[in-house]
């Protein structure tokens, strides 16, 4: 995590100092007033606040909501890009999380300060307040996408009216958190799994990171070849791309211009192994002896696919020059 910390006082200073203590393994950057700056600290400027907005993780006001919310009001935009902005008061006697509480993390920096601090936190979003399962903020902590904002929305308001169903493709170690049931049908409900399955009438996917894209392909594979071969696959097996973990080969493709460039336009992180690792890999694989006479290995795409992982969802897929291979890693669902 990185976050920005501003305080407007003597006390505010010592508090923020506090802060930094708690927050030891963060990236901190320290503001104050010019006429109280002192070593540790930068000059607050009338464009700092903008920027930091931009490319913090979190920012925290150390002083009262009034100014925190003057401050940032000209940039919030969306609850799903805007940064956890929490207010301490200058005796830390209260910790508030001011936006962003979930998807963002506020409520959880909060809570984190107040032990730490011995201040109050102060939990405003209503899902916490009811102890009810609060969809969005479980999505953020577990890095799983969310397959409609608006659907979400619905499913907040609709769990503090009654209990809502949840489906699972992972195992649930109990037990549940407030407000939901295990089902395979209703009205609206949630469902967490990589495929695009939809139980409910009206269903709302998380979707965790646990896809591996095992991939080789001939010398010179243009970007797009990789990416369409890709995208056919996950169409073709109902899979979400936004699953995808990473994608990953041999080390004799580390150079590969397309595959790096496919996988930088997409926002793929790219992994490649040695020979021996993959032949290591236990299970049986679609063998090729050519590319064993290439490589050093009878299989690249499932061999890569399944270097940690649990099961082969999808074998060898050759398409235009690339083969494709997917695997699931293990996960369980905690709910915490």
């Amino acid at each position: 995590m990185n976050a920005a910390v501003f305080c407007y006082s003597r006390a505010g200073i010592q508090t923020a100092k506090r802060v930094s203590r708690a927050l030891h393994d963060a990236e901190l950057a320290l503001y104050t007033l010019a006429r109280l700056e002192e070593p540790g600290f930068l000059p607050i400027e009338p464009s700092v606040y903008a920027l930091e907005f931009s490319r913090r993780d979190a920012l925290i006001f150390v002083g009262a909501c009034g100014i925190a919310v003057r401050e940032i009001a000209p940039y919030v935009r969306d609850k799903k890009t805007d940064p956890a902005v929490l207010v301490l008061d200058e005796r830390a006697r209260h910790v508030i999380p001011l936006l962003s509480g979930h998807i963002g993390g506020a409520n959880r920096l909060a809570l984190r300060l107040s032990s730490v601090l011995g201040a109050d936190p102060v939990i405003t979003t209503a899902t916490d307040v009811n102890r009810k399962f609060a969809v969005d903020e479980f999505a953020a902590r577990t890095g799983c996408a969310i397959s409609d904002m608006q659907l979400a929305k619905a499913f907040a308001a609709g769990i503090l009216e009654r209990d809502l169903p949840l489906a699972s493709a992972f195992p649930i170690v109990p037990p549940l958190p407030g407000g939901v049931y295990e089902a395979g049908s209703g009205a609206l409900g949630v469902y967490i799994g990589c495929d695009v399955r939809e139980p409910f009438q009206k269903t709302l996917r998380l979707i965790p990171k646990k896809l591996r894209v095992g991939l080789g392909c001939r010398r010179g594979v243009c970007a797009s070849a990789i990416t369409s071969a890709i995208r056919h696959v996950f169409a073709e097996n109902r899979l979400d791309l936004r699953a995808i973990s990473g994608v990953f080969s041999i080390d004799l493709k580390k150079d590969e211009p397309g595959l790096l460039m496919a996988c930088r336009e997409n926002g793929w992180s790219v992994s490649f192994y040695p020979a021996q690792t993959l032949q290591a890999v236990p299970g049986e694989f679609t063998a090729s002896s050519f590319v064993a006479s290439v490589t050093g290995v009878d299989n690249v795409c499932e061999r890569a696919a399944m270097v940690g992982a649990e099961q082969l969802l999808v074998s060898k897929t050759a398409m235009d020059g690339v083969t494709v291979a997917v695997a699931l890693e293990h996960w369980e669902v905690h709910f915490g």
